[in-house]
């Protein structure tokens, strides 16, 4: 008799163990082969579990020690002791992460109560609702009127010039409450706390050198993260190509590998772990839901597009005021990807990384008044996050989930492309025919952007800019919404290399204003991206699409405005 070889493989094994089990299960009446297959599997898996919990201390401290010398050692060594700050909160973040794996929450928590509950909480919420409000109106009027007028002037700035920034301040959000699809059912404390973040976000970051330090190596992060889509896009196109940053190329590139690389981190459990995070953090401080809390907190650094991904299994779930604040958080922000191409063009890396930071909170407030929420969302409060598989389609490992994903990236990078292209020769369209009829007047260059500029105008005066600049930064916000910011920012840098540049006033408002993804372009890539993740929810979509770009793009220059209080 031949013998077995001896170079059977341990999958072969399995399999050799595998088919026995369906046999010989299968032999007994009512047992399905598959079932039982599924059942060796999960016992096999269950097996790798086993064996994670018994050595899950060694392997967490292990690498708890592993973070600890990587801190040490960037500490100490010249090349990178200038990044401390950041360095710190990353290796330490970690570490405690790790840490409270093992000691109990109530080690923190209890002696924080114990002094938080008593002087503060329940004092606090003994007052009227009423009496609380004003409290919180009272803080947030400290904060603003301080910024204002607290800090020495700049040069070419008056205190006029600061009081007409907050008068812009206070007629936005009038115009919010006025224009508001609910007024009795607005959520002013969760203004409140978003006006108060915005503005104490704009004193952390301006103000103080660690705050700058620490948005920018988050942006930067992000960038480079992205960027390594280009080393898949080389390969079918040559550097040449690629170096030219291409919206086909490299930012429907960046989409197809965000999405996989997302729908891998849902597989792995990553992607739960942040969501039920931020729900409890946003649930606590602004009382929105944990959808919509991930989705504003991650469209600086990711985008639009790619941000309401990762909250996928829930799209077709939101309310239509979660969707609203989706949306108006995708216009309100740029990218990390794209803000190394602003940077390029001469626009200041703190005006863009501030820009976009303080627009978190600012879009919360901002869409809140203007869609407040009438229903209870799925994600409100505590969050249990499935991996975002359809049923019956659980991918078998983390490959093969990032390979569903990069699928499902595809189409929506598909629905992408297509709505860009149809809105931007709507746009031409529109243009074209504006131009044949303001000849007939003797108009040459009758366009959406000179319209439109014109219509800014008083928007751009309440911003503070210097008075004999507004219609030329009117002008190029026109343009970033029809065309859009990258566009505009290569007129920013025209005027600035011209014989007449803009003021640092003027220049830095433009800057702040322009930092935004609010532009017809942007409107299709919204409605593609949330149409393509929630199909049932497309009527809606599209009905409060243009509401939310115009919150979007007027959080922009909500933030512009306010940083006019401080330069």
């Amino acid at each position: 008799m031949a013998t077995a070889s001896p170079l059977i493989t341990d999958t072969q094994t399995k399999e050799v163990l595998v088919n026995r089990s369906r046999s010989s299960l299968s032999s007994e009446k009512g047992v399905d082969p598959e079932v039982a297959a599924s059942k060796f599997e999960t016992e096999d898996e269950g097996k790798g579990t086993s064996f994670y919990k018994k050595f899950r201390p060694y392997i967490l401290f292990g690498l708890a020690a592993v973070i600890l010398g990587w801190w040490i050692s960037a500490t100490v060594l010249p090349a990178t002791r200038h990044r401390w700050i950041v360095q710190t909160l990353f290796a330490w973040g970690f570490i405690c992460i790790i840490a409270f794996r093992f000691i109990p929450n109530s080690v923190i928590s209890d002696p924080v109560a114990a002094i938080w509950e008593p002087t503060i909480q329940r004092p606090f919420y003994k007052l009227p609702y009423r009496a609380r409000l004003g409290l919180g109106w009272l803080c947030l009027l400290g904060i603003v009127f301080g910024s204002a007028f607290g800090f020495p002037l700049q040069p070419g700035t008056t205190y006029g010039d600061r009081a007409i920034s907050v008068l812009g301040l206070l007629i936005f959000q009038c115009g919010f409450w006025l224009t508001s699809t609910k007024r009795s059912h607005i959520p002013w404390p969760t203004v409140i706390v978003g006006l108060f973040l915005q503005q104490a976000i704009a004193l952390f970051v301006l103000k103080t050198g660690a705050g700058f330090s620490i948005f920018r190596w988050i942006a930067n992060l992000a960038a480079d993260f992205l960027l390594q889509a280009n080393a898949g896009s080389g390969f079918f196109f040559d550097p040449d190509v690629t170096a030219k940053h291409w919206f086909f190329v490299n930012t429907l590139g960046s989409i197809i590998f965000f999405v996989a690389f997302v729908q891998m981190m849902y597989y792995l459990g990553v992607m739960q772990w942040v969501i039920k995070h931020f729900a409890w953090f946003f649930f606590k401080l602004m009382n929105v839901s944990g959808a919509e809390a991930v989705v504003a907190a991650a469209s600086p650094w990711i985008g639009q597009g790619e941000s309401a991904c990762l909250v996928r299994p829930y799209v077709d779930l939101m309310t239509p005021s979660e969707l609203h604040l989706t949306m108006t958080s995708g216009f309100s922000t740029i990218a990390g990807s794209v803000l190394t191409a602003y940077i390029s063009l001469g626009v200041p890396p703190e005006n863009l990384v501030t820009s976009s930071v303080m627009s978190i909170p600012a879009s919360i407030a901002i869409s809140k008044m203007r869609y407040p929420e009438l229903e209870e969302p799925v994600t409100r409060g505590r969050v249990t996050v499935d991996r975002g598989e359809e049923k019956g389609k659980r991918p078998a490992n983390a490959l093969h989930a990032f390979s569903q994903g990069a699928v499902f990236g595809l189409i929506v990078a598909g629905q992408i492309l297509t709505n860009v292209l149809t809105v931007l020769a709507l746009v031409a369209t529109i243009n074209g025919l504006l131009t044949w009829i303001g000849r007939g007047f003797g108009i040459n260059h009758l366009t959406l952007e000179l319209i439109i500029g014109y219509i800014f105008y008083p928007l751009t005066f309440l911003l503070g800019t210097p008075r004999a600049e507004i219609l030329r930064v009117s002008q190029l916000l026109a343009t970033k919404l029809v065309a859009n910011e990258f566009s505009a920012y290569l007129s920013l840098q025209d005027i600035t290399h011209s014989a007449v540049p803009l003021s640092l006033r003027a220049y830095t408002i433009a800057s702040y204003s322009l930092c935004g993804f609010a532009n017809l372009g942007s409107l299709g890539i919204q409605i593609g991206v949330l149409g393509a993740l929630a199909p049932s929810r497309g009527k809606v979509i599209a009905r409060i699409a243009l509401s939310a770009m115009i919150c979007g793009f007027l959080s922009t220059l909500q933030t512009a405005g306010i940083v006019g209080m401080l330069v």
